[in-house]
């Protein structure tokens, strides 16, 4: 068989794997792979129909539709840890492979919750929003996601999860600025929420592997994504505070440093939340022209949290 007839059936695969059919996916492999068993893209791709092969097939008939595209959705993770473990992808091998599964996975859990767009109120239709807007966005439909986020935001304002996902749609499109607001936001109200695993940006994810990079991970991780987003110059587009925002933060500044004294806190997670807390007070003491007293307290409470943190930030 030529490497003409192999590509044309790895074709042939790939356009079963965008319709959500491994299973046909699977016979054409096999056919390719016989005729060619060291095509390392042919090995990969069946991999990736035998993990689908057996979700799907697992998928309970019976189950609700936003229970289908729920467990769809949360095998992604599966896949991609799955992946990972094995050590057979990196992000930039076999995209076409990628692509085709993305495509039929998201699309498979799409079409159960567009069955739910009418139905129930509106605690359960934010999150049927939320979750078709996820789709949308691993189809690259990313003006209907913004679309459906939207919708979110008016039924469950100001929430973290639905801002970094809007965030991720506008730098996905080009408008690094309003990914920047909005990822700023997001990681400031609460980054627990947020679930860096499907978040695509160039702009955010060159973060999250940064952040990385420095030993953190998991759940602390996602407390320093913000710190090294203002140390890197990443999340460097900022608002003037409303004077009840401002009272707010201090409130919680406040909190969190009587926290802190408590010998039995999380110091892992309360010290990046409060040296972001910090940066954020430092903005708002520069944007209302603050005595410079005030910054160098903050300054100083910064240094004696992480010294590190604070030669970067004054550097």
């Amino acid at each position: 068989m030529n490497i003409q007839s192999d590509q044309e059936l790895l074709l042939q695969a790939y356009g079963y794997l965008q319709r959500g059919n491994p299973e046909a996916a699977k016979l054409v492999l096999e056919e390719a792979l016989a005729a060619d068993l060291d095509n390392q893209e042919i090995m990969f791709t069946l991999r990736c129909v035998y993990f689908w092969m057996e979700r799907i097939a697992s998928l309970p008939e019976k189950a609700s539709p936003f229970d289908r595209g729920d467990f769809l959705i949360q095998q992604w993770k599966a896949f991609l840890s799955f992946l990972l473990e094995n050590g057979s992808w990196s992000e930039d091998l076999y995209p076409r492979s990628m692509y085709a599964v993305q495509k039929g996975v998201f699309s498979l859990a799409l079409s159960n919750y567009e069955q739910l767009f009418n139905e129930y109120g509106n605690d359960v239709r934010a999150e049927v929003f939320s979750k078709a807007a996820l789709c949308y966005k691993k189809l690259g439909e990313y003006e209907t996601a913004l679309n459906c986020l939207g919708s979110v935001n008016e039924l469950v304002p100001a929430d973290a999860a639905v801002y970094a996902e809007m965030a991720d749609c506008y730098a996905l499109c080009g408008d690094d600025r309003r990914g920047k607001v909005l990822f700023r936001e997001a990681f400031f109200m609460e980054p627990q929420k947020i679930d860096v695993v499907f978040l695509d940006s160039k702009l955010i994810c060159d973060l999250i592997a940064q952040t990385a990079a420095k030993g953190f991970k998991d759940k602390e991780l996602l407390e320093w994504i913000p710190v090294y987003g203002v140390l890197f110059g990443v999340l460097n587009v900022k608002r003037e505070l409303r004077a009840a925002e401002a009272g707010r933060l201090s409130q919680m500044i406040y909190a969190m440093e009587n926290e802190l004294r408590d010998s039995a806190s999380n110091r892992r997670f309360l010290v990046p939340r409060l040296i972001n807390h910090y940066f954020w007070l430092i903005d708002h003491y520069l944007m209302i022209k603050a005595d410079r007293n005030k910054i160098n307290e903050v300054l100083l409470k910064i240094k004696l949290l992480n010294d590190d943190v604070y030669k970067m930030y004054t550097t």
